[in-house]
Formats: structure tokens, C-alpha cells, sequence
């Protein structure tokens, strides 16, 4: 069977069409009297077909329009973008009008990529993407789930897998899709406590006394570093990692003592201890040796700060902050399947984003062999929902339970508040 013979039967039979129009149209879909008819069809959506063709500025009226076009086109890659003032695809009838085109909603949205985290993993490089490198990407869900509902009241969040070595998240509360551009600018800026390299060493926004949130990340990315990415990624049994490592502490007194202390150590676990004790060693000293006890605190929090350095230049989340900034940025689809690996693009639960598996996440090859698998009458009861019967299920459930049904439940609960306000405002008499 052909790639193209493939998608068709994906896009027909596995792509999950109702759920993914019921997110977008965010309750707009003609049934409510307060609904905007005309919402789903101002959404931009981009089709990337054979021969790498860029389709921008797609449009579709519901569900049933949007399925016929991916089964007749079988797009490699779907992107999504915003909702504009007017349908997209009739744009050109309103250049150079009063009404212009231009956008006017669109999801906050966050970017990343293994590779932005190379120089720190020892188990591939480039689009290499395994179990022992995944925590480096579950601590960035984590950081940015807990940031985005506790720094900035946001409700309805998801991430997805890209499909081969990065993860999305999708912020879709009514307030995060009417985000300037300077608003979603500044927001990405407070998760960038990474900003590069600069001779070897990350350059972080850290200081000695961190704003709350940065301490609350700190606390979980310690332990993400000393459970998870030292056992997995064994840095510091590797030479060039360990002098990487031992670039952040601040003197070469601190760098010989540690090296002194590891002689003979053989397990990277145990050499980030031995790190540990000496640096709080040489901290506990020079806060006792300092006769006015606030420059003895001080000195002491600055030699320790190496520790929080080392844990946030290796895991706090690298962000692509290009994404983020612009309402008019495009991003791929959850449930487009990527053209490269042939691997589904799957949500992730962030409660269990530790456990989620790049390596086990459903190809099109995969789902396809489990609805061939099916008997005539298991796919007769399944209907225009064979992917019921497949590993297409449980990314559905983990969307619909960590997502959807709560944005649904909001939607329909504004549009009826939309609906009692309308109500109560008085008749005019004529």
C-alpha cells in the first residue's frame, strides 16, 4: 500500500474529526442562538503536500467539510493558524477595503525541541529522540503546566508529541486566544530563564534570591535532574560533560576538590553527590567565617547558586520563542501524522508525563494493520469511528479527558450566561 493509499485511509477512518472541530469552534457551531455560525470557517489552516507545497490560508465550514478535504488532498502535514476578522480564503476580496484582513484570535502556543538540548544529552544527537533523554521534555511539561495555571490563571492546556523529537502546548482559555502579540511576547519572556550559550557556560536568568516561581521550577528540576537525567543520561561518566559541569563552579580551589573527591567514583549519581558535599562544604565555611552574618549569607548563597546553575542550564525548559510571540504563527495539528517517522502527533497527560513513551507512540502503520485486523462486523459497529477499535482510543481519551470536556463544559456555560444576559436586557418600545 502507498503512502498516499495510507493517509487516505487514515484521514478517513482514524483522524478524529469531530473532536478536533468541537476544540476549534470553541461552541460555535450554529446549534446555540449566541454562537458565531461563522467562527470555524475565519480559521486558517495550512496543507503541506507532496513535493513540499505550502497550501496557506485553508478554510472550512464544519467537520464534514474539513474531513472530505484532508480525504481528497491527504496532506502530509497540517498546520494550524489563527482565526482572522474574515474568511481566509476569500482575503483577497478585502485588500485594500476599510475592512482589511488581519488576525484576531488565536492560541498561545510553545515550542520544544530535543535538539535545542544537545550539548547536555549523551544518548543521540539531532532528531534522536529515547526514553533516556524523554525526561528532559516531561520536565518542561511540568514547568510550563504548573507556570501557566499557577502564575497565570490558564485552565485549558494540552500538549502534544510532534510526532519525532519535540513537544507543543496549546494554551485555549478565551483570555490566552485575545493575546496581543507584546502580551504573548512577555509571557514567553517570563519562561525564559534559559537564554544560551556564551563559552560553554548557559547564560540563565537566575539570582540569588529567584522570584517564586524560578524556586518552585528549581525544586522540581532538582529532582528531575538527580532522579531522572543523571541516571539516564550518565553525564558525568562522560569527560567532556563532567568538564562542562565543572565549568559553573566559581573558583578552581572548588573545581580541584571536586575532582579530588571523584577518584575512583564510578556512577554519575554518586559524582553529583560528592559535588553536592564539597560545594555545601565550602559554603557552610565561608558563611562561618565571615564576621557580620548577612555578607556570610550572602556568600554562602552565591557559592551554592552553582548547584541551581547547573540543574537549570542541563533542565529547564529551552523554549523556541519565535512561536510563541506571533498570533499569525502557525503550528502543526495534534493527530496529523509526521511525514518523516510515520508516528501519530498524541497528546500527553502532564500528570503522567514522566511515563509517556516516544519510542511506543502509534504509527499510521501501526493503526492501520489494527483496523485491517478487525472483523466486518466489529468495523460495521464502530462506524465513521473505526479508530474506537484502535491505539487511536487512548490518544482521543487522553484529549477528551485532559482537555476537551472541560473547555466544552466552559463554552456551553458562557454561551448560556450570553444567552440569560440577552434575555434580561429590556425590549425597546417603538
Amino acid at each position: 500500500m502507498g503512502v498516499q493509499d495510507m493517509m487516505k485511509l487514515y484521514y478517513s477512518r482514524l483522524f478524529p474529526h469531530q473532536e478536533m472541530y468541537k476544540w476549534l469552534a470553541y461552541g460555535n457551531d450554529g446549534k446555540h442562538p449566541r454562537s458565531d455560525a461563522g467562527y470555524f470557517q475565519r480559521r486558517e489552516f495550512c496543507f503541506t503536500l507532496d513535493g513540499d507545497i505550502f497550501v496557506r490560508y485553508q478554510s472550512f465550514k464544519d467537520a464534514g467539510e474539513m474531513a472530505q478535504a484532508l480525504k481528497d488532498r491527504c496532506p502530509s502535514k497540517i498546520d494550524i493558524g489563527p482565526v482572522y476578522n474574515v474568511d481566509p480564503q476569500r482575503r483577497a476580496a478585502y485588500q485594500g477595503s476599510g475592512q482589511g484582513f488581519s488576525p484576531v484570535e488565536r492560541e498561545l502556543v510553545f515550542d520544544i525541541d530535543l535538539t535545542d538540548y544537545d550539548d547536555v544529552r549523551t544518548c543521540g544527537k539531532e532528531g534522536h529522540i529515547c526514553g533516556k533523554c524523554w525526561p528532559l521534555m516531561a520536565a518542561a511539561i511540568k514547568i510550563l503546566d504548573a507556570g501557566l495555571r499557577e502564575d497565570f490563571g490558564f485552565h485549558h492546556i494540552f500538549f502534544v508529541f510532534s510526532g519525532r523529537r519535540g513537544v507543543h502546548c496549546w494554551v485555549c482559555d478565551e483570555r490566552a486566544r485575545k493575546l496581543t502579540d507584546e502580551q504573548r511576547s512577555a509571557i514567553a519572556s517570563y519562561f525564559a530563564v534559559y537564554k544560551g550559550q556564551e563559552r560553554g557556560v548557559a547564560r540563565l536568568a537566575l539570582s540569588l534570591d529567584d522570584h517564586p516561581a524560578v524556586k518552585r521550577a528549581y525544586e522540581l528540576l532538582r529532582d528531575a535532574f538527580e532522579q531522572r537525567v543523571l541516571p539516564e543520561q550518565q553525564l558525568l561518566m562522560d569527560e567532556q560533560q563532567s568538564q562542562a559541569v565543572l565549568a559553573y563552579l566559581p573558583t578552581d580551589g572548588l573545581r580541584d576538590a571536586v575532582r579530588q573527591r571523584w577518584r575512583g567514583v564510578t556512577d554519575s549519581v554518586q559524582k553529583w553527590e560528592a559535588l553536592v558535599e564539597v560545594v555545601e562544604e565550602e559554603a557552610k565555611a565561608l558563611e562561618q567565617g565571615n564576621r557580620k552574618a548577612v555578607e556570610g549569607q550572602r556568600a554562602r548563597k552565591a557559592t551554592l547558586k552553582c548547584l541551581k546553575d547547573i540543574v537549570c542550564a542541563h533542565t529547564y525548559p529551552r523554549l523556541d520563542m519565535e512561536v510563541s510571540k506571533k498570533m499569525n504563527h502557525l503550528l502543526k495539528a495534534p493527530f496529523c501524522v509526521h511525514p518523516k517517522t510515520g508516528k501519530v502527533c498524541v497528546p500527553i497527560d502532564p500528570e503522567n508525563a514522566w511515563e509517556f513513551d516516544p519510542e511506543g507512540v502509534a504509527t499510521v502503520g501501526s493503526l492501520l494493520n489494527q483496523l485491517n485486523s478487525m472483523t466486518s462486523g466489529a468495523a460495521a459497529a464502530q462506524g465513521h469511528e473505526a479508530w474506537r477499535a484502535t491505539d487511536m482510543s487512548t490518544a482521543v481519551d487522553t484529549f477528551r479527558s485532559c482537555f476537551l470536556d472541560s473547555l466544552t463544559a466552559e463554552v456551553k456555560a458562557g454561551l448560556a450566561e450570553k444567552a440569560r444576559v440577552a434575555a434580561a436586557e429590556p425590549t425597546l418600545a417603538w
